[in-house]
């Protein structure tokens, strides 16, 4: 089974709930994507940034002591890039505008995340199944 059709409507569903995002990613852990609605931002650089920037999170919280990645967030001039983890496979990138409410966006990235983990831990349990 796929899980990109059903990673892709979540996305979509993220960002019809959090309307100040311009652009939403699901990523492996080493920067393959997923599923994308990304608009005018190249998907697969933001991948490849995402899996490099998720190493050096994992090892900062690691050195110090607090535990397992769940969440990055980078605010710029612009707005922000978000990652949150997605499972041990994969990790979800949200790109948003500088009004954006951040407790929002967490909020709704952390569960769609979570909900996005499902979809592809499900997919890697069960690779016969057709959606």
């Amino acid at each position: 089974m796929t899980a990109e059709p059903y990673v892709l409507g979540e996305l979509r569903r993220l960002r019809a709930r959090v309307p100040q995002l311009t652009g939403a990613l699901a990523a492996s852990v080493d920067g393959l994507v997923l599923a994308q609605d990304t608009g005018e931002v190249e998907p697969e650089g933001v991948a490849a940034l995402t899996a490099a920037a998720l190493g050096v999170a994992v090892r900062l919280s690691d050195a110090t002591g607090r535990g397992g990645f769940r969440e990055l967030l980078v605010r710029g001039e612009h707005g922000y890039v978000a990652t949150y983890a997605a499972g041990g496979a994969a990790v979800l990138t949200l790109l948003a505008e500088p009004r954006v409410n951040v407790g929002r966006l967490h909020l709704e990235g952390r569960r769609s995340g979570a909900r996005i983990a499902e979809l592809v831990d499900g997919a890697l349990e069960r690779p016969d199944l057709t959606p």
